[in-house]
């Protein structure tokens, strides 16, 4: 059992992993998304695709409203701004899907920037207002700007890696899962800075930080445009992922999904975020998978699907009742239990 672990030097105190075990936890998972792919049928590489596209973005809204205490329903917005722009760059100008994703993180941010100005007068609910607003303002301007493509939206050529295109879930994989554990390390480096410290200042107690001498417009400003790249860069993976961009691709409802996840998953969490969205995709196509098992679930599957959306709902519910802190939480104390065990009487 692990009780402690003595650390010599500030640097070996911020390290991001601090142990051989984590270390050794680490290569392992890394090996298991390398085979990943090559044991996988379509069905599955297409799910962890969607599943690390849904990670992504989710980890952008932790950092705000986990980490800040902002809280937005402009996820979707953003994202279709990340999206929308890689479209417009990969169809009229062709250049390389790394910049395209980094112009539409870019743009996304820019957006963010916008829509955070009112979170230094309001919060909490009327601030959640402002960002519907803002997403109604966004599908408005995907659905009637013509270098848009209007309601039929934009097509997506496929992202292409020294010439070769990929057009394939096998392919999108090694594309859309790296760039996702890449920012998700980034996200967990963020909290060891002075930057991320003074979001979860804010988020405490946003007074008590600016008498500390923390620039709340800043900081709030800053947090927004974060977590807006974030959505951006997700928006653009999701382009190339489904190449097709609508503006009905990008509804509120999405927004709500991700507060969802990072809710069932664990705020201010970065393991929260990425349960949650696991959580909020996955458990949908569990139950259809069920359903389908059932004897004459094919022929009953038009009548179940209501039943399918109860339970998912139930299940929502239920971790905010018994367990407010989320999966995250949940997790460490499957940790604790195990790493104890042994020694209760």
């Amino acid at each position: 059992m692990r009780i402690g672990t003595l650390k010599e030097t500030y640097i070996a105190d911020a390290a991001l992993f601090d142990s051989r075990t984590q270390k050794v936890w680490l290569a392992v998972g890394a090996a298991l998304l390398v085979l990943f792919p090559f044991m996988a049928s379509d069905y599955w590489l297409y799910l962890a695709c969607l599943v690390s596209i849904n990670v992504a973005s989710a980890t952008g809204l932790n950092i705000l409203t986990g980490y800040t205490g902002l809280v937005s329903l402009g996820q979707a917005a953003f994202m279709g701004l990340g999206a929308y722009t890689v479209a417009v760059l990969e169809t009229k100008v062709g250049t390389p899907f790394v910049l395209n994703l980094l112009a539409g993180g870019l743009v996304a941010m820019l957006g963010g920037i916008v829509v955070g100005i009112p979170s230094l007068r309001v919060k909490g609910l009327y601030l959640a207002i402002a960002t519907i607003a803002a997403s109604f303002i966004a599908h408005f301007i995907f659905a009637n700007w013509k270098f848009t493509g209007g309601t039929g939206g934009l097509s997506v050529p496929p992202a292409k890696l020294f010439g070769m295109a990929l057009d394939t879930s096998f392919r999108l994989y090694w594309l859309i899962v790296p760039v996702t554990l890449l920012m998700l390390l980034g996200a967990a480096n963020l909290f060891r800075t002075r930057v991320g410290r003074a979001f979860i200042a804010i988020r405490d107690r946003d007074i008590s930080a600016e008498v500390l001498g923390i620039p709340l417009l800043r900081y709030k400003l800053l947090s927004f445009g974060l977590s807006s790249f974030y959505a951006g860069v997700a928006g653009g993976l999701w382009a190339y992922f489904f190449r097709v961009v609508t503006p009905e691709s990008f509804p509120l409802l999405m927004s709500i999904f991700f507060l969802a996840a990072i809710i069932v998953g664990g705020m201010g969490s970065i393991l929260g975020g990425i349960l949650g969205a696991v959580f909020m995709t996955m458990v949908p196509e569990l139950l259809k998978l069920v359903v389908d098992l059932m004897p004459g679930g094919s022929e009953l599957t038009v009548f179940l699907s209501p039943v399918r959306t109860v339970i998912f709902g139930l299940l929502i519910i239920g971790f905010l009742v018994f367990e407010p802190h989320g999966l995250a939480e949940v997790w460490r104390r499957v940790r604790r239990f195990f790493h104890l065990w042994p020694f209760r009487n």
